[in-house]
């Protein structure tokens, strides 16, 4: 672009030159616009003219030597108060280089201060831009609050002491042992009635609790079952502080006081807003998703017994997401090799559901009918370099340790004598 410029320029100027005979300057300016007017003009665009910042420049500095009156005269491809608005920007800009050249302006911030500034936020989440600032003034450091402000913004720090309050989602996961959440469900049976189901799950540990199965869901029916609730919970009952349901009609006065004698607040949801009971309306679906909608049920029993299955499952197996993929009732297990185990499936619910678990191979690992025990830590324990090794030892020594343990067992049981003929 700039060699552009400094093409137009020398053409332009060998032009005037020619034309500098006149006695009048402004007129060979004129002359000199018209004939670049006619170059742009020339050039194939599929559209109005576009004009560069080269064309700008050199038909800002011509126009500069016209007079006034004649400028609304010429017939120019844009209005003189573009091109004096262009001639404008070029003296600004000029005098924005020369001031960027000196060493004018606030100093940049030192590193090792951006460090410090980063170090204290991150040690002390409680403290804001103000604080800070206060504290790099004791250490001897000079800096603005205002830098401090930046620093933080720059560095995606929240520069008020918000950050240091929790937020709603660790808000409600520090409040999760204390609610409950109930829902109730229909499923449909082959002779074309519908049993509703009353299950509630834990919002802490995602445990289900399918409590019971019925025709009519009366009021006096569903206190019973937050009878059999408390009861069920136990020890764990004064710990919960919240049961979250909706305005159905089958939950009377009679449930909430039952909820309430055991120190339990019911908490109602709005009119149609499944949102508010989210967690309870997900196992729902998935219980639908997983289970109802893949199986033809027969009656009470039959939905009964399904689901007694599934909740087993529910709890005991499945993972969730909320609990870093582990199961409501059994945590991780710690990694083991998977070439000493063989993996075993599990079916249920009519071989809808499988479960997968670890059995130990043949030859590996210490397997008898009483106890199982992990050739590595054997291993470790005995200080053995290799468990092959670990392995033949047990082999060859158990046999022995086995009669020894049956011969002390036989020596502490009193024997019985026969009576004598």
């Amino acid at each position: 672009m700039c060699l552009r410029f400094v093409y137009l320029l020398i053409t332009r100027a060998s032009s005037w030159l020619r034309l500098s005979r006149h006695e009048e300057t402004w007129k060979t300016a004129e002359i000199l616009i018209l004939r670049h007017q006619l170059t742009v003009l020339q050039r194939r665009q599929p559209r109005r003219p576009d004009l560069d910042w080269a064309d700008r420049a050199l038909l800002a500095t011509l126009l500069a030597v016209i007079p006034k009156v004649r400028r609304h005269g010429l017939r120019l491809l844009v209005t003189p108060d573009t091109i004096l608005r262009w001639h404008r920007d070029i003296i600004r800009r000029r005098w924005a280089a020369r001031s960027i050249r000196g060493k004018t302006g606030r100093p940049a911030t030192r590193r090792n201060i951006r460090a410090l500034v980063l170090r204290l936020a991150r040690e002390n989440p409680g403290w804001g831009y103000r604080r800070i600032h206060g504290e790099l003034l004791g250490l001897g450091a000079k800096i603005a609050a205002s830098t401090v402000w930046e620093i933080l913004k720059k560095a995606g720090i929240d520069p008020t002491p918000r950050r240091a309050r929790p937020t709603w989602p660790q808000f409600l996961r520090s409040q999760a042992e204390a609610i409950l959440a109930c829902d109730f469900f229909t499923a449909d049976l082959l002779d074309g009635t519908q049993a509703y189901v009353l299950a509630v799950i834990e919002h802490a540990t995602r445990r289900i609790r399918i409590l019971r199965v019925t025709l009519h869901p009366t009021g006096e029916w569903t206190a019973q079952q937050a009878r059999n609730l408390i009861m069920d919970l136990g020890e764990q009952a004064h710990q919960i502080k919240f049961m979250i349901r909706d305005r159905g009609s089958n939950y009377t006065a009679a449930f909430d006081a039952v909820l309430a004698d055991a120190g339990i607040r019911t908490v109602l949801c709005n009119v149609q807003t499944p949102r508010m009971n989210a967690i309870a309306e997900r196992w729902i679906g998935g219980c639908r998703h997983e289970l109802l909608d893949r199986i033809l049920i027969w009656n009470q029993d039959h939905l009964r017994r399904i689901l007694r299955q599934y909740e087993t499952h529910h709890n005991q197996h499945r993972p969730h997401r909320s609990l870093d993929s582990a199961a409501p009732l059994k945590p991780l297990p710690e990694p083991v090799d998977l070439e000493q185990y063989r993996v075993r499936r599990r079916t249920r619910v009519g071989h809808l559901i499988n479960e997968y678990r670890l059995i130990a191979l043949r030859g590996r690992g210490f397997r008898h009918s009483q106890a199982r025990l992990d050739t590595k830590y054997i291993t470790a324990l005995l200080g053995h370099s290799r468990t092959s090794f670990t392995d033949d030892v047990y082999v060859t020594v158990f046999p022995e340790v086995a009669k020894a343990a049956a011969e002390a067992a036989a020596a502490v049981v009193p024997r019985t004598h026969r009576r004598s003929q």
